[in-house]
């Protein structure tokens, strides 16, 4: 077959596949659609990289313009980057209106840039006031914040905070600019108030769903691509949809590993392809889209980890994901970063990685926003 006829036939089969697909909020904007569907057709062929919190601070800095740790090693931000929703938790109002503003400008300034934002949500406990981790203060919150019972209210004034940092982005258009939201992550460990020890089936889910209803119906917030991701601790596709809340509420599929990667964990890359693998197939039937939400080894102690562990991951062609995300680099503790540095033993290892026709950063996107018949 002619190869310029066998791409339009493909680019064709594509178009059809996609439009046949809808975001969980039917009044989603243009430009959300388009993000939505370009991550699609980007999958096919490549994965984003992606950094938490890789703008805000690296390893011993903080707060400097147009900088990450990743810029600095290979000349470009990561494709995705991820923010946190949590300090929309504080008990201080001023905090919380400071932090409402800096949100917002992080998601303009990486939509300037042409990269994608991936809110994670480390909540307080609504209901004391706590940490967002159980063992500090354990009181089951999840059946005491839902509709009707007494600390909904309060939780709703959380969600009021979610929906104004979504108002405040927006590009100089003054059009909202969307993002992708992965509440109650890792919600099948023991570790968040949210997790599955501390709550039904049956209130998770009804959770998840008033969240997202409350949002995109009473909020009017319609700029955002909802991601489905617990940890690792399931072994089929029975096991990943077990506590799913349903198609009409998610968007992304995606997992949290760092357990089969870890020595003192599993130490088996393999078993993390596995679920990818079934990430990826779940996905696919459900016309979602996949990614690998969060990973790596802290201190990246193996210098090779990222071109002879994760490389070979997202090349297998069993796994078709937007983007895989990697947790911080802390500006204040030496050991805690998951992504080389200048001068880190790994960063020539990681050069190499980001040099890959598989990996895309922020410098090589196309306009993800546009309907750009990517």
């Amino acid at each position: 077959m002619d190869k310029k006829f066998l791409l339009i036939a493909l680019f064709l089969f594509s178009h059809h596949y996609l439009s046949s697909q809808e975001l969980a909020d039917k009044n989603a904007t243009a430009m959300t659609k388009n993000l939505f569907y370009n991550l699609h057709r980007l999958s096919r062929y490549h994965v984003m990289f992606g950094h938490q919190s890789a703008t805000s601070y690296g390893h011993s800095w903080r707060n400097e313009k147009d900088r990450s740790d990743v810029k600095d090693v290979v000349g470009s931000h990561p494709a995705v980057i991820g923010e946190d929703f949590g300090g929309l938790t504080s008990s201080d109002t001023a905090r919380v209106n400071r932090f409402i503003d800096n949100q917002a400008q992080k998601i303009i300034d990486t939509y300037n840039r042409g990269g994608v934002t991936t809110m994670c949500w480390h909540s307080n406990n609504p209901v004391n006031d706590g940490t967002f981790y159980y063992e500090k203060n354990p009181i089951a919150a999840v059946p005491q914040i839902l509709p009707g019972k007494e600390y909904h209210d309060k939780y709703k004034i959380y969600l009021d905070r979610i929906a104004e940092v979504a108002h405040k982005a927006v590009n100089q258009n003054n059009e909202p600019i969307p993002f992708i939201f992965r509440p109650f992550h890792e919600f099948d460990g023991d570790w968040f108030w949210w997790g599955t020890p501390h709550c039904s089936r049956e209130e998770f889910i009804e959770l998840w769903q008033f969240t997202v209803d409350y949002l995109r119906n009473d909020k009017k917030v319609n700029t955002i691509i909802y991601a489905f991701s617990p940890d690792c601790r399931f072994t089929s596709e029975e096991d990943y949809l077990a506590w799913y809340p349903g198609d009409d509420y998610v968007d992304m599929l995606g997992v949290d590993d760092y357990w089969d990667f870890r020595p003192d964990g599993a130490n088996d890359p393999s078993l993390a392809l596995a679920k990818l693998k079934i990430v990826s197939s779940v996905a696919e039937a459900k016309g979602k889209l996949a990614a690998f939400t969060e990973t790596v080894l802290e201190g990246v102690k193996q210098t090779d980890w990222y071109t002879q562990t994760l490389l070979p991951i997202l090349k297998d062609e069993g796994v078709k994901l937007s983007y895989v995300l990697v947790w911080r680099n802390a500006h204040d503790i030496a050991h805690h970063h998951y992504t080389p540095f200048p001068g880190h033993p790994a960063a020539d290892d990681f050069k190499c990685f980001t040099e890959d026709e598989t990996v895309l950063l922020e410098k090589g996107l196309p306009n993800l926003y546009a309907d750009s018949g990517l």
